[in-house]
């Protein structure tokens, strides 16, 4: 799990992907015929096949995170979201600020003690909160500029059957691709196969829709977590997808109704295979598959999805079994891609 330490440790929120950029350009670069990267920052390898058709595979390697707005007359960092933060999830938290060196520092609020009533009853939100750096105001107007990104300050940790890590999202799909690539390296491939490793979805899977128009997919699969809400107070019906269960093959979710075609072929090569799956709905936000479908107007699509409890939090957690579930899944589907017609008629 080395690789998957170091991609979750790489720092890249949605349009600062720089640092992440380049550790993955490393890592694929071996694995694919050929590599180009293009002006939004997307990473597009590569690997010849036999067939006409063209399967795209898309992971995002940007992740949620903070930039700094103002910095105030005593130093404190006042920070705005990038993606979707939840403002519960800042509260005494960590952080790293990406400044012209990394500053380590933590976000702060006003105290319970001297909270009035009304504020103790007031929802927090992202600007209530601020970044303190322990340092003079001197030194962070010299160290800090407003547009600097804040990230998580966690460690990659194992938890029982499980990781647990910031950025799971999406630096596990990129996992799996990049796993994937590795295991059909040197085979016949039966189709075009086009790794894009994208930027910004966290805003809108931006860089999705722009590396994959050229691409004209025949089929498109996004490699993403999704949510398991296996957790006390959930009922069956809202869990979504259950840790340990196995990869999750997509059905719809907010961004796109997978092909009910590719649906069934994947779950056939599930089957076949012997790897434990999952069917997943999520009712609200997207993938990079919403961008597939629309890339040459006539792309098959689903995902694959990791499930993942405490989603856009510092503590995404992950289990073993099912991250190997889902390379197993995408490189047995790999193999057999094109062998299917998934026109509805």
């Amino acid at each position: 799990m080395e690789l998957l330490k170091k991609l979750t440790a790489a720092t890249g929120i949605s349009g600062r992907e720089e640092g992440i950029r380049s550790l993955i350009i490393k890592e694929m670069k071996p694995l694919v015929d050929d590599l180009k990267t293009d002006v939004m920052g997307n990473i597009i390898g590569h690997c010849k096949g036999k067939g006409k058709k063209r399967l795209v595979l898309a992971a995002h390697m940007d992740e949620i995170g903070l930039i700094v707005n103002h910095v105030d007359d005593k130093g404190f960092l006042r920070i705005i979201p990038i993606g979707g933060i939840d403002p519960r999830t800042l509260m005494a938290q960590k952080v790293v600020v990406h400044g012209k060196k990394e500053l380590y520092g933590v976000i702060g609020s006003k105290p319970k003690h001297v909270l009035t009533d009304e504020e103790m009853k007031k929802a927090l939100k992202v600007e209530d909160y601020y970044v303190d750096l322990g340092l003079p105001v001197e030194k962070v107007k010299k160290l800090v500029e407003i547009g600097d990104a804040v990230t998580w300050h966690r460690d990659f940790t194992e938890v029982g059957d499980c990781y647990v890590s910031k950025a799971f999202d999406d630096r596990i799909g990129v996992y799996v691709m990049l796993e994937a690539l590795k295991k059909i390296n040197g085979k016949a491939l039966p189709v075009e196969t086009y790794a894009v490793a994208t930027v910004q979805e966290e805003v809108g899977v931006r860089g999705a829709e722009t590396s994959t128009i050229g691409l004209n997919p025949d089929i498109g699969i996004a490699i993403d977590i999704t949510l398991a809400v296996d957790v006390p107070g959930s009922a069956d019906h809202q869990q979504i997808t259950r840790l340990g269960e196995g990869a999750a093959i997509k059905i719809m979710d907010g961004n796109s109704i997978s092909n009910p075609r590719l649906v069934d072929h994947m779950k056939a090569v599930a089957k076949k295979k012997k790897i434990k799956f999952q069917m997943e709905i999520l009712p609200r936000g997207g993938t990079d598959a919403g961008a597939l479908q629309r890339a040459g107007g006539s792309a098959a699509v689903t995902a694959i999805s990791i499930p993942t409890r405490y989603g856009h939090s510092s503590v995404e957690m992950i289990h073993k079994m099912d991250v190997k579930a889902c390379i197993d899944l995408l490189v047995a589907y790999i193999l057999e891609a094109g062998s299917k017609d998934y026109i509805l008629k």
